[in-house]
Order: structure tokens, then C-alpha cells, then sequence
């Protein structure tokens, strides 16, 4: 049975966590990851091991086994958000294991946390918060003022701390939202013109670069739903751009 994922939104402030998700493997079988720009916690659970880490910011699609019989639990942070310990321009196209307790507690920031479970995510996150482990960037705020006559840092500046916050450069952060954007179009049943017209591709080989290279589909198979073995299409913020 292939995989299939559930996921769901948080009662936490969006500039921290996106989206909450778990799956569970019932066979051995290879999943394919499309580029993303925030990053996740993920544990894992296989015949009662657990095993937690960061999965970083991911700058092209990706393909990996995945062992049968395991439970996955994941947390997408918010775009900008940092956990102090391990900022995500670290962990850019990696992953980074936490220390996991005999009695099943994950290790972050050199303190010892309950494992979340996918109904308590929101606990978790906010015993982040006021540890002062886990905390929101201001990208937002800086791109808000962006363009004002004399509002806000420059833009060399704010593109050196977009890269550093981020570890992805605004061009590349643009790239990867807007080939997830026109994945999920052409999941949604439209066709390549227009995901070319609306999100500002030059043409469809244009297109089918970009699917191929952040998203591991072709067009034709996103709209036929060949993606049952692939991570689910996040929400992006799609605009025109390179």
C-alpha cells in the first residue's frame, strides 16, 4: 500500500509552524521529496524505536527508501522561523539527528522534550517558544516595507539576512514556491498553458525543467495523480519571477 499522507493545520501562529503531517509505511518502497524552502521535524517510530531529527530547507527534488512497518510524524515550520540551536541556513539540502532518551525524549538545545504525537504538536511547539529555542524571524516584516522610500534595511541587506535566516537566496526561494505552484495547478487538473501564463514561464520547456529539477514529476503525471509516493505539495506563495 502506498503511502498516503494526512495533515492538518495548527492553532499556532502561522509565522511559526505551517502544517502538521503523519504517514505510516506498511512495505518497503521509495518516496519522492520535492524541493521546499522551510524546514521539518520528523520522528519516526519502527517497531518501537524512535528516531527525531531536522530535514532542512531542500534545494531540488529528491528520492529515498523507506522502510516498511514505520509511523512518520512531521512538523513544517513557517518560512523564517529558526530554532536557535540549528538554524535552517545549516541544514540546507540535509538533515540533522537529535539525541533521542532511553525513556523516548527527543534532546534539543541540550534540554531533554516529550516527544509530540500528531493531536499535541501545539504543546510542543510553544514549550519551544518559551524556551526561547524556537522563534520568528522578521523576513516578513522587512519584505512588508520593502519598496517604501526610506523604510527598512537596504536591499543588499536584506538579501544577506534572507540568505542567512533562510540559507536560500530570495531568487531560489521564488524558483522552488513557484514550481510547487504549478505542480499543485496541474495536480488540480489544468494544463500546462496555463501554469506557464499564470505563474510566468517562458515555455512549456521552461516548465518542464523546473518540474523536473524541485518537484521529480512531469506534467503529465502530476495531472494524471502519480503521487501517491511522493511528500504532499505544500502551501506556497507564488509570483512571477526567474
Amino acid at each position: 500500500m502506498a503511502l498516503r499522507f494526512e495533515h492538518r493545520d495548527t492553532e499556532i501562529d502561522v509565522s511559526l509552524v505551517d502544517r502538521v503531517w503523519r504517514t505510516r509505511s506498511d512495505a518497503e518502497e521509495t518516496m519522492t521529496s520535492a524541493a521546499r524552502t522551510c524546514w521539518h521535524l520528523i520522528l519516526s517510530r519502527t517497531r518501537g524505536r524512535l528516531l527525531a531529527g531536522l530535514r532542512g530547507p531542500e534545494t531540488r527534488a529528491t528520492t529515498a527508501p523507506v522502510p516498511p512497518g514505520t509511523e512518520f510524524l512531521g512538523v513544517r515550520f513557517a518560512f523564517g522561523a529558526v530554532l536557535r540551536p540549528h538554524p535552517a541556513a545549516s541544514i540546507v539540502d540535509g538533515y540533522v539527528p537529535f539525541p533521542v532518551t532511553e525513556s523516548g525524549r527527543i534532546v534539543i538545545g541540550g534540554e531533554d522534550w516529550e516527544a509530540p504525537t500528531f493531536d499535541n504538536v501545539e504543546h510542543f511547539v510553544r514549550r519551544l517558544q518559551h524556551a526561547g529555542l524556537l522563534v520568528r524571524s522578521r523576513l516578513g516584516d522587512e519584505e512588508r516595507v520593502a519598496g517604501r522610500p526610506g523604510a527598512g534595511p537596504t536591499e543588499r541587506t536584506r538579501q544577506r539576512r534572507h540568505r542567512a535566516v533562510t540559507g536560500l537566496s530570495q531568487t531560489a526561494v521564488r524558483q522552488i514556491d513557484r514550481a510547487n505552484a504549478a505542480a499543485t495547478m496541474l495536480r488540480d487538473g489544468l494544463d500546462w498553458r496555463a501554469a506557464v501564463e499564470t505563474l510566468g514561464y517562458f515555455d512549456q520547456a521552461h516548465l518542464a525543467h523546473a518540474l523536473r529539477r524541485y518537484v521529480g514529476h512531469t506534467a503529465r503525471e502530476l495531472r494524471a495523480g502519480h503521487l501517491a509516493a511522493t511528500s504532499f505539495l505544500y502551501k506556497t506563495h507564488p509570483g512571477p519571477g526567474s
